[in-house]
């Protein structure tokens, strides 16, 4: 095949001309064929290395805490012991808010390779802290690095996915959140018979973030990206490398159709997210986010084995290791349904089981006469909303923002969504042993499944299919207000 677009390797602000690029019969019947899913696995696999690390560091401290605030010098200090947990989302609302302009000014790559930085120097510091203030500073860091790290993510994967498994790698970081989850729970066992062993846990998670460093200097460049900031050349030479060059020519041509929709400055101010064409997709992600986190997850994640224990469960570090197997096969599923059913009926069917579980769990503490069977029905519960979350409203809303946020503000748009992420994170992880205590678990619950219903019917009234649809259609189809 001709290298159509060797004529634009220098920079310039001008749109290649569509004559160059019409695909002749031969190309339309080679770019009609499924694209090689395998060429692009490599590269994403590489930049799920942050989720992984994500999921890690949200479980490192849960288990070794006690011997962490024992060693620092603020065992009876509760409060202390809950900011150690909690600081590490403040360092990501921080990252998040500038994601947007790093992965726009930067590149994709580029903002991986920042994100990795403070996330080796964090663990450092962690591991050989000497007091509280330093291991907040580190946690501190962490965080900053995950906030950068997560928007760019959900960006790359949509960006140089192929679009008949967009879906199915759309629901990897999630899997990847899982295993780092369950990881950090394994690594962290050894500390009953080796009270110093959390400084381990912490130098461990340097090597993972060593290699995201490393490895994305031989990944790929979001060809998008590129193109949106006039690198024709790279952009080809990138997509030949992730979909085979057979269906370069056809993807460059989707993308020149695309831009000829939109106006040529090639970072958008943060103002423009306010703009009649892009508010409602701004929007719609912050809510997602939103309901996402209010539907209760993270507080079933961070203290699930403290609920279960007061609902009579008799092991509830086997229950705890139960909930992270069932997330982790949640995810599976997710992923073996995203192209087949549709991003919009998984989350609908997600969140109404989640409702439906929170509801079964309220009813449970609410009536006395129901006590006999409230261990096993909170157990059965819990696990049932945790694999209806895992199954759907937890990897669905990061695939499907990038798929329906045009690509001149997609950067500044899922930092946007992301910051109202890490913020409802914050504020349920910090509410909810207060509001338990305080309201008892019937009440919080029937919040979270009054949530949960009204959930699935925001995503009913508001989401737009996006399966099998490429990103240069839907951006067409979404900006012309269809």
């Amino acid at each position: 095949m001709m290298r159509s677009f060797s004529l634009y390797k220098r920079p310039s602000r001008e749109l290649p001309s569509m004559d160059g690029i019409v695909a002749t019969n031969a190309d339309q019947e080679q770019a009609n064929q499924p694209v090689p899913w395998h060429l692009s696995l490599p590269h994403i696999c590489v930049a799920l290395i942050i989720s992984a690390l994500f999921g890690y560091h949200i479980g490192v401290v849960n288990i070794p805490l006690p011997y962490i605030s024992r060693d620092l010098g603020f065992g009876e200090n509760s409060l202390a012991q809950g900011f150690v947990v909690s600081v590490c989302l403040i360092g990501a609302f921080a990252g998040c808010a500038i994601s947007g302009t790093v992965a726009d000014r930067l590149g994709r790559r580029r903002a991986f390779q920042l994100c990795a930085i403070p996330m080796v120097l964090g663990p450092i510091l962690s591991a050989k802290a000497w007091n509280l203030a330093s291991m907040l500073v580190g946690r501190l860091l962490v965080g900053c690095g995950l906030g950068i790290g997560a928007p760019v993510l959900a960006l790359y994967v949509s960006e140089v996915s192929p679009t008949q498994v967009r879906g199915s790698f759309g629901s990897f970081p999630q899997t990847a959140t899982c295993i780092g989850l369950l990881a950090a729970l394994i690594v962290g066992l050894p500390i009953s018979s080796t009270p110093d062993w959390w400084r381990a846990c912490f130098w461990i998670s340097t090597l993972p973030a060593a290699l995201l460093l490393l490895g994305m200097e031989f990944c790929a460049e979001s060809p998008r990206w590129l193109f949106k900031n006039s690198r024709w050349y790279e952009a080809e030479h990138e997509l030949e490398r992730l979909w085979g060059a057979a269906h370069a020519k056809a993807a460059m041509s989707e993308l020149v159709q695309s831009e000829q929709s939109d106006d040529l400055e090639m970072i958008a101010p943060w103002k423009e997210l306010l703009d009649r064409r892009y508010v409602r997709a701004v929007l719609l992600g912050g809510g997602l986010f939103a309901l996402q986190q209010f539907s209760g997850i993270n507080a079933i994640f961070y203290f699930s084995s403290t609920v279960l224990k007061s609902a009579g469960v008799s092991s509830d570090l086997a229950a705890t290791v139960s909930v992270g197997a069932v997330n982790l096969v949640g995810s599976f599923v997710a992923a073996g349904l995203m192209d087949r059913l549709g991003r919009r009926k998984l989350m609908m069917w997600s969140f109404t089981g989640m409702a439906v579980s929170m509801a079964m769990q309220a009813a449970v503490a609410a009536f006395g006469f129901l006590k006999p069977i409230r261990a096993t029905t909170t157990l059965i519960g819990t696990l049932f909303y945790v694999f209806s979350f895992a199954s759907g409203a937890g990897p669905v809303p990061a695939l499907l923002l990038p798929e329906i946020i045009p690509i001149r503000i997609r950067g500044k748009a899922m930092a946007f969504a992301m910051c109202v992420h890490w913020v409802a994170h914050f504020f349920v992880g910090l509410l909810f042993l207060p509001l338990i205590n305080a309201t008892g678990a019937s009440v919080l619950y029937t919040f979270f499944s009054v949530v949960c219903f009204f959930a699935a019917i925001f995503v009913k009234r508001n989401v737009v299919e996006t399966k099998g649809r490429s990103l240069e259609d839907l951006e067409m189809l979404l900006v012309a207000g269809h």
